[in-house]
């Protein structure tokens, strides 16, 4: 049974199941099972459609292949036997109930560890697909425990010296939950002992903010006492002895530095195929194999590389690194890779000779380098090794020449998912009916996201805060297209942050080139067309839509009918591009 996917039926049989798996290996009575499927109001049939979904479960294990009777009749209703298999829910208890005892034996390495091993169970939401009051319950309990193991393998870190490794994770997480103190207080620390002072106490207003607005009540206690500590210039380095703890238990256990995976990750199994074969299978003797992601903002490339990467993770036993490029550079990167690996002592300033401390820290072991959000070549070369049995996965919006000299690499376009993908993202964030209710307003809230992952993650963000609203009135909304990036855009990350952040990395001319083509009428266009638009020769014209194709910002569709080459926007990018124009042209109009 062991990694084989079994589809289930219909919702009745969905809430069976997770009831009796809830209550694995103990007897839940047929009362028991009509109160969680009916809520209180069954129909006069209850007994027999519970015992019909029973019948098909049981055919559902055995086609699978599973020997023995798993749902067993045990009076005064039925049981699901595990005996001889696992479950995610106990282990992850087990995983972690052994960090905290690891914890209390001053074993903060392995504690760290222990935890990752438990979050890495996490493969979307708790009880996702199953619409019952129960089951919101559970998967309530359940991801509050998952938020609790974050947190304290946050805290583990910490203790560990981990502050710069663990800056964009934390970022991510007090964006998406900025009511959490106790998280709030773990990212100020991190920026303060990783010297950035100003945006610990930046994080701290922010939080106040939120607090005010939200719950009308200040920050607590701890959170203020922090920020007092920052502006004294007074918070506590670790310890001495915790760091010695770190160095010694790091002997012992292997590196493991992958952010969490994205509880709502769907889909993309051609892309994790085609990594399998490239970074699993292929081999190299002098060089490490390297899969290239790349795609335009918002469209779930770290997504796809943390989901890959901790799914393969026991493919590579010596360790697992991960480096933010956007905020860290090469020479920082170095350093922390090289006191994971439990490389002691004063490190090399030098870039040159850090680089080649870092090559002989990973000869001849097994290691996977995962680096997040390259904008360069030159930021990428110091870090790729040359040992033939690490493996680099990358992920970036723009594509290196540099990168086709290595005779292992793939380099894949992440595109936007599927509507059957996209609509899964949608209830596994929601987790209510209002996706199912009307599907074809959810085809067209999907198609005005643009199947992308960010855009979608926002727009359930948005019904999740707004419970009374249906999927129409977002749609609604979201229709008046001079707004939609507004109404999708939630938090510092969002999809028109990280827009404004590609637009700014572009030339001036490419930047107006950008502006201008979100002129003409429609999103496929061609050269002559770009050319017109832009009142410029089209072999000028040519050069700038392949830079914001090297971007990202532009796709391409193919040759038209006569051979020339045709290029298209993407639905939300055109917005941006059309809100940027309407900004440059106003301010040119004001004099600025």
């Amino acid at each position: 049974m062991k990694g084989r996917t079994l589809t289930v039926g219909g919702p009745r049989q969905r809430a069976v199941l997770s009831a009796l798996l809830l209550s694995a290996n103990q007897v839940v009575s047929f009362d028991a099972l009509i109160e969680k499927v009916w809520n209180g109001q069954p129909p006069s049939t209850a007994r027999t459609q519970v015992a019909i979904c029973i019948a098909a479960l049981r055919k559902i294990f055995r086609s699978a292949g599973w020997d023995r009777e798993t749902i067993v009749t045990a009076t005064p209703g039925y049981m699901l036997a595990l005996v001889g298999h696992s479950l995610d829910s106990a282990r992850f208890e087990q995983l972690v109930a052994g960090s905290v005892r690891l914890t209390a034996e001053k074993r903060t390495a392995e504690a760290a560890h222990a935890l990752r091993d438990a979050l890495a169970l996490w493969r979307g939401p708790a009880l996702g697909g199953v619409y019952a009051p129960f089951a919101e319950t559970e998967a309530a309990r359940l991801d509050e425990q998952r938020m609790l193991a974050i947190e304290q393998l946050a805290a583990l870190r910490l203790q560990l010296g981990e502050h710069q490794a663990i800056l964009g994770e934390l970022q991510a997480l007090v964006s998406a939950c900025p009511l959490r103190d106790r998280l709030r207080y773990y990212l100020m620390l991190a920026q303060y002992r990783s010297g950035r002072r100003a945006e610990a106490l930046t994080t701290f207003r922010d939080g106040m903010r939120h607090s005010v607005e939200e719950i009308g009540l200040e920050l607590g206690a701890e959170l203020q006492e922090l920020h007092n500590a920052i502006l004294r210039d007074d918070v506590p380095q670790p310890s001495a002895p915790a760091a010695a703890a770190a160095h010694t238990e790091k002997k012992t256990v292997a590196p493991a530095q992958l952010p969490q995976c994205d509880a709502y990750f769907v889909g993309r199994s051609r892309e994790q195929w085609l990594m399998d074969d490239a970074l699993l299978t292929q081999t190299t003797q002098n060089s490490s194999s390297i899969a290239h992601l790349t795609g335009s903002p918002g469209i779930g490339k770290t997504s796809l590389a943390v989901h890959w990467a901790r799914r393969s993770a026991h493919h590579f036993p010596d360790a697992q690194l991960f480096a933010n490029l956007r905020q860290n550079q090469p020479l920082d990167v170095l350093h922390q890779f090289l006191r994971h690996l439990g490389v002691e002592g004063p490190l090399p300033t030098d870039l040159a000779e850090a680089a080649k401390r870092y090559r002989s820290a990973v000869e001849g072991r097994q290691v996977l380098v995962v680096l997040d959000d390259a904008s360069s070549y030159t930021q990428v070369r110091p870090l790729l090794p040359d040992n033939g049995r690490c493996r680099v996965l990358i992920t970036g919006r723009t594509a290196f020449d540099e990168l086709l000299q290595n005779p292992g690499l793939l380099r894949i376009r992440i595109g936007p998912l599927s509507d059957d993908e996209s609509h899964e993202m949608l209830t596994g964030v929601l987790r209510d009916a209002r996706a199912e209710e009307f599907p074809e307003t959810t085809q067209r809230l999907v198609r005005l996201c643009g199947n992308t992952p960010l855009a979608l993650r926002a727009a359930a963000a948005r019904l999740l805060t707004k419970q009374h609203w249906r999927v129409h009135d977002l749609v609604r909304r979201l229709e008046r297209s001079a707004h939609r990036l507004a109404e999708l855009s939630i938090g510092e990350d969002s999809l028109r942050a990280r827009l404004d952040r590609s637009v700014q990395e572009l030339d001036a001319a490419a930047a107006y080139a950008y502006a201008g083509l979100s002129r003409l009428d429609h999103p496929d266009f061609c050269v002559a067309n770009a050319a017109d638009a832009l009142e410029m020769d089209q072999l000028d014209a040519e050069d700038l839509i392949e830079t914001l194709v090297d971007a990202q910002l532009l796709e391409v569709v193919g040759r038209g009918r006569r051979g020339e080459m045709r290029y298209r926007w993407q639905e939300l990018v055109r917005l941006h591009a059309q809100a940027t124009l309407s900004e440059r042209t106003f301010g040119a109009h004001i004099g600025v």
